[in-house]
């Protein structure tokens, strides 16, 4: 059996979910506020305290699936920022479907 690593581990508590959620939520305005700074600052905090919020709170979840049905272009934009397993998968399927389409 495999051990789980120390972030799953303390993820498993109420309480550090909540802080890691609301320390996603700070890195998120953060980010927000030095984007018309020069840098690439809002690229990389904004994904990772999206990341985190996403992680740790069901109603974030809800809120990002209902986000990207209303605004698929912008959804596939967050998922290829954030990187995200799934969206990567979803584009090498259309990939797929489009190179079989065409033969």
């Amino acid at each position: 059996m495999a051990k789980r690593s120390l972030y799953q581990r303390l993820r498993s508590n109420a309480q550090v979910r909540t802080a890691l959620f609301c320390l996603g939520v700070l890195l998120m305005i953060v980010g927000v506020l030095i984007g018309p700074l020069p840098g690439p600052g809002f690229l990389v905090l904004f994904p990772v305290g999206l990341m985190l919020c996403l992680q740790n709170s069901a109603w974030a979840k809800r809120r990002y699936v209902r986000f990207k049905w209303r605004h698929p272009r912008y959804g596939d934009w967050t998922d290829r920022v954030m990187r995200r397993v799934s969206a990567a998968r979803r584009r090498a399927r259309d990939r797929i479907e489009e190179i079989l389409d065409d033969d």
